[in-house]
């Protein structure tokens, strides 16, 4: 293998073209002979940049629309030509082919595209065919040449060209990132067209996932950990964090669990979460409001908490948050000044997410020897018009959307869930017990005196009376919940003779 290759012929061909132009400036200035395709070639030479098009390569004219660029051997041989190997040199001598040291690419936006809303042809046609082929060929060569599929390497090529060239662990480590850059976009190709066959799920699954950066730990300190994004989703994967300490494994999985509950809901909404449970949760009719409330749920376990809003935080929130310990704050956006008072916090970590949250389309959880894939759970349809009412009256528009409040938010509760509410703020919540009737002891101890005309939800039925008679006997006015028990009547009965108001949503929402 040989250590430094120096960069005298590049072959440019890239759908983004961030960086290009000073890319192309570098390599001009330093002699480098380009050689490029079609909006590429267009742009280096209007810019006032010597660049020879692929066409004037290969004697061939770019064809089908475009289809036909650079699947030719005048491309690809100097591409994979081994330079070590005399017979290869000899060949390229004999053809009249001239060898790339570095081979600039990145592919068609398919993911950008389907992330569109785009169907049909409009997809396919963003299915690159030419641009996979060369940079797996140079990734293949990387003994001879570069392959740079990112613009972040730009600054390291242009370093290279004014040196001695690219060293051998830059050429290796550039392939890797190659290979990972084809694979993943092969992947995102193969689940399209599996999502165009398959009513239910595909019958294989390919997942690509962009290392970000190491963790300091994982969830103990004698665990490794790393975050990896998937480009075609929004969250917090791709946030910007402003301020604070690194993020460590147990704050992303206690902001995402965070930033999903604050997203269940449509009005002004804030989480805090402990442990992956929320420990606050509100909505109200602003951001500093539901704070306030959610923070009010347990102010002595929001210590040290994770809070999510679903709308751009303001001073009036940054104000209140700013009296509490916090480790992370992630919210859509922020005012100037509730930034720069956040900002004060020195170990507060604040992130902002750079596009509109949507909750995954499918949640994924490793098992051992595979994956376990399910739909998102939601509440797209929620309609309180199709609760059925089974014990006492119809409750009041207030109550009713109270009921509606604590039915949601318990979705991010982990199961057995039992969460009381208030005025549109939980005010007790049972979590995580191995029996409901736990769980409802658990909220009434939480609520303290609150439970008194709270109203009640529980993420799946009462196998028993003897749970939901802990909540009445506590103070609870009305309840939902799914249904479904073979012992529904029992429970029915026990609502009935305390003259309790009780829904059936006849949906169950379990979060393990």
């Amino acid at each position: 293998m040989r250590d430094k290759v120096a960069i005298k012929r590049a072959l440019i061909s890239v759908s983004d073209k961030t960086g290009l132009l000073e890319l192309a400036a570098a390599l001009a200035a330093a002699g480098v002979k380009m050689v490029s395709t079609g909006s590429t070639a267009k742009q280096i030479s209007d810019a006032g940049f010597e660049v020879t098009e692929v066409k004037d390569v290969t004697g061939f004219p770019e064809s089908l629309d475009g289809r036909v660029k650079t699947l030719h051997p005048a491309i690809h041989g100097g591409i994979l030509a081994d330079l070590r190997n005399p017979k290869h040199q000899a060949e390229l001598q004999e053809h009249s082919i001239e060898a790339f040291e570095l081979v600039v690419v990145n592919l068609y936006p398919f993911v950008q595209t389907v992330a569109s809303g785009a169907t049909g042809e409009d997809v396919i046609e963003q299915i690159d065919i030419g641009g996979p082929a060369m940079v797996r060929a140079s990734a293949k060569n990387h003994a001879n040449v570069a392959i740079v599929v990112d613009p972040a390497d730009y600054p390291a090529v242009i370093e290279a060209v004014n040196s001695e060239g690219m060293s051998l662990a830059q050429r290796t480590a550039l392939a890797h990132k190659a290979f990972n850059h084809t694979a993943t976009y092969d992947s995102a190709v193969s689940n399209w067209f599996a999502s165009q066959l398959a009513e239910g799920a595909p019958s294989t699954m390919n997942l690509g996932f962009e290392k970000l950066q190491d963790l300091r730990y994982g969830e103990n300190s004698h665990q490794s950990a790393a975050l990896y994004r998937d480009s075609s989703q929004s969250g917090i994967a791709a946030a910007i964090q402003h301020s604070g300490k690194d993020m460590s494994y147990n704050n992303f999985v206690d902001a995402d669990a965070a930033l999903r509950a604050a997203h269940d809901f449509d009005e002004p909404a804030v989480a805090i979460i402990k442990h992956a449970n929320p420990c606050g949760i509100a909505v109200g009719k602003d951001i500093a409001t539901a704070y306030s409330a959610a923070h009010e749920t347990d102010p002595v376990s929001a210590f040290g908490g994770v809070i999510a809003a679903n709308r751009e935080v303001t001073l009036d929130m940054a104000n209140a948050v700013s009296e509490v310990f916090t480790e992370v704050i992630i919210a859509p956006g922020y005012q100037a000044e509730a930034l720069e008072k956040l900002k004060q916090k020195k170990n507060l970590r604040i992130l902002e997410l750079q596009e509109k949250y949507t909750r995954p389309v499918k949640d994924y959880r490793q098992v051992s020897g595979g994956m376990l894939v399910q739909d998102s759970d939601g509440f797209e349809a929620l309609d309180t018009a199709n609760w059925e009412l089974v014990s006492g009256s119809a409750v009041d528009s207030e109550t009713l959307a109270d009921l509606k409040f604590a039915w949601i938010a318990c979705r991010a509760v982990k199961s057995n869930a039992i969460l009381l509410a208030k005025n549109l703020a939980a005010v007790g919540i049972g979590m995580g017990q191995v029996n409901r009737l736990d769980s409802c002891r658990l909220a009434v101890s939480r609520a303290g005196t609150r439970v008194t005309g709270s109203v009640a939800a529980s993420d799946a039925f009462f196998p028993f009376a003897d749970g939901l008679q802990v909540l009445i006997d506590a103070g609870v006015t009305a309840v939902v919940q799914p249904g479904g028990s073979v012992r529904d009547e029992e429970v029915i009965e026990a609502a009935k003779k305390a003259g309790i108001s009780m829904y059936f949503t006849s949906v169950r929402h379990f979060f393990h």
